[in-house]
C-alpha cells in the first residue's frame, strides 16, 4: 500500500515533450538511469530507498477520465496527445539497487527502459520519491550507526515538508534501522511500528502534575510514558516515584518518562538515580528535542543513562544535507548510446552496472561502474525487478529490506561509518566505459 498521486503531478515540460515525441513519433526504445552526481559534503554514503514507491507508480500508470478531461481543456495540448494518454500504460523494463544498499556518487539506482513517452514522463515523480526516500534514509544510518542498540524513533510529522513526505520518512527511516515511528498512518500503511507519549499541553491541562500523570496512566494503562519536564524535571521524576505504588495497586505499571529540554546528560542521571532509588529501575528513560545524529553521539558518548531517541525535525528535512545532486538522464535510445556534455553535469552513456569489491574482512573495499555487458570481478548491485511493466517478484517485505540495510551499514569501512568527513569510497570508472564515452563524442556511436 502506498500514498495515491496523480499523473499530473509532474512537471509541465514531461507533457510538452511527450507531445512532441508523440507527433513525431519518437517512441522507440529509450533508456534513463537516476543517480547522484556528488555527495554532500556531510556524507560519506547513500542508502537507496524509495524503489517500491516507484514501481507502484509505473504499475499504476494510468490517466483517469477525469485528469485526461483537464487536459483536453486546458488549452495547452492537441488531440492526439490526449488521445495517446488515453491508452498509456507502462510497458518498460526495470533494473534496480535493491532497496538499502549503499551507494555512492554517479552509481545508477534505477534503470528504466521503455518507449521514450514513457520513460520521459515518469522522471518527476520518480525523482521525487527517489530522492526524497534516499536523502531521509541516508540521514538515518548516521543515527542508528552512533547509538547502536538503542531505541531511535521518527518523531518528524508534524514538521515534515508535508503529510506524504512525514509518511515517508518514516517508511525511510525504518528501513535504515530505526525502530519505528510516531506517524500513526505508517502502522496500517507500512506495518512499522509506532511510539508516543503525551505533550506538554497534556500536563497544563490539568491544575497539578500528579493527577496529569495519574489520568493518563488511567486512560493508557499499557503505554504508561510520562514527560516529567514540564516545570521542573527532576522534581517531575519525583512525582512519578510518589505515583508508581498507587498504580502498581491498579495493575499499572509505568514504562518509563521522556525528558525533552535542558542538559539532557545531566537530567537524565538525576532521573535515573531517582527512578532507581524509588524502586523504578525498570523504568526507561527516553529523549527528545530538536535532535539529530550529532547530539545522539554526545548524549552516548557521555554515557548519559537514556534508552532511547525521539528523532524528527532535523532528520525529516535532513537538515544539514536538505537535497541531494541527483539525475534522471537519458543514456540510450534507439539503440544508440546518448550522453549529455554539459560542463559539470556530463554524464556516463549506455546502460551500466556496478561491481563491488570487498576485503578479506568482507568490508567494502571498492567499487567499479561499467557497461552493462562488460563483466567485472565483484558484486553486480543493479538487478532486475520489472519486465514488460510487470514486477518480476512481490514487493519486498519492509523488514527484508532493513535487515539487508543492516547488513550494508555493517560492511561500510570503519572511516566511512564516522559522521565526519572520511575518504572518498573508490568508484572507478572501467576502460570500456571510457572507450564508450569517448565513441559517443567523436560521434562513431
Amino acid at each position: 500500500m502506498n500514498p495515491p498521486s496523480s499523473l499530473l503531478l509532474t512537471d509541465l515540460y514531461q507533457l510538452t515533450m511527450l507531445q512532441g515525441y508523440v507527433e513525431y513519433e519518437m517512441e522507440e526504445q529509450a533508456t534513463f538511469e537516476f543517480f547522484v552526481r556528488k555527495l554532500p559534503s556531510t556524507r560519506n554514503f547513500l542508502l537507496a530507498a524509495g524503489l517500491e514507491q516507484a514501481l507502484s507508480v509505473l504499475e499504476a500508470l494510468r490517466f483517469t477520465s477525469e485528469e485526461l478531461e483537464w487536459l483536453s481543456g486546458c488549452g495547452l495540448f492537441r488531440r492526439t496527445l490526449v488521445d495517446y494518454l488515453e491508452k498509456l500504460h507502462f510497458t518498460g523494463d526495470v533494473y534496480a539497487m535493491p532497496e538499502g544498499t549503499v551507494f555512492f556518487s554517479d552509481e545508477p539506482i534505477v534503470r528504466v527502459t521503455a518507449p521514450l513517452p514513457q520513460a520521459q514522463l515518469v522522471e518527476t515523480r520518480l525523482i521525487n520519491l527517489l530522492h526524497f526516500e534516499t536523502l531521509i534514509a541516508s540521514k538515518a544510518a548516521r543515527s542508528v550507526l552512533v547509538a547502536p542498540g538503542k531505541l531511535l524513533v521518527d518523531f518528524g510529522l508534524r514538521r515534515a515538508h508535508g503529510a506524504e513526505a512525514g509518511l515517508l520518512a518514516a517508511r525511510a527511516s525504518y528501513l535504515a534501522g530505526f525502530s519505528g515511528t510516531s506517524a500513526v498512518q505508517a502502522a496500517p500503511l507500512f506495518g512499522i511500528p509506532i511510539y508516543g507519549t503525551m505533550a506538554h499541553s497534556f500536563i497544563q491541562a490539568h491544575d497539578d502534575e500528579t493527577a496529569a500523570f495519574e489520568r493518563f496512566a488511567y486512560a493508557n494503562p499499557d503505554n504508561v510514558v510520562l514527560l516529567i519536564d514540564t516545570y521542573d524535571t527532576e522534581a517531575g521524576a519525583a512525582k512519578v516515584v510518589s505515583l508508581a505504588p498507587r498504580l502498581r495497586q491498579k495493575g499499572i505499571s509505568i514504562n518509563g518518562v521522556r525528558l525533552d529540554s535542558g542538559d539532557l546528560a545531566d537530567h537524565a542521571h538525576k532521573v535515573r538515580r531517582i527512578l532507581d532509588e524509588g524502586g523504578l529501575a525498570d523504568a526507561v528513560i527516553f529523549a527528545s528535542g530538536n535532535l539529530d545524529e550529532s547530539i545522539v553521539r554526545q548524549l552516548v558518548a557521555a554515557q548519559a543513562p537514556i534508552d532511547g531517541f525521539g528523532i524528527g525535525t532535523r532528520m525529516d528535512t535532513s537538515a544539514d544535507a536538505p537535497s541531494l545532486d541527483c539525475a534522471y538522464k537519458l543514456e540510450e535510445y534507439g539503440g544508440r548510446p546518448r550522453r549529455k556534455r554539459s560542463e559539470g553535469k556530463a554524464t556516463w552513456p549506455g546502460r551500466k552496472q556496478v561491481y563491488r569489491r570487498y576485503d578479506a574482512d568482507g568490508r567494502m573495499r571498492s567499487d567499479i561502474l561499467t557497461v552493462e555487458d562488460d563483466p567485472q570481478e565483484g558484486e553486480p548491485l543493479i538487478q532486475p525487478v520489472m519486465r514488460a511493466g510487470k514486477r518480476l517478484q512481490a514487493s519486498v517485505p519492509l523488514a527484508a529490506i532493513r535487515e539487508h540495510a543492516r547488513n550494508q551499514l555493517t560492511r561500510l569501512p570503519h572511516a566511512l561509518q564516522a559522521l565526519e568527513k572520511g575518504p572518498d569510497y573508490p568508484v572507478h570508472v572501467s576502460t570500456a566505459l571510457r572507450d564508450l564515452a569517448k565513441a559517443v563524442d567523436e560521434h562513431r556511436l
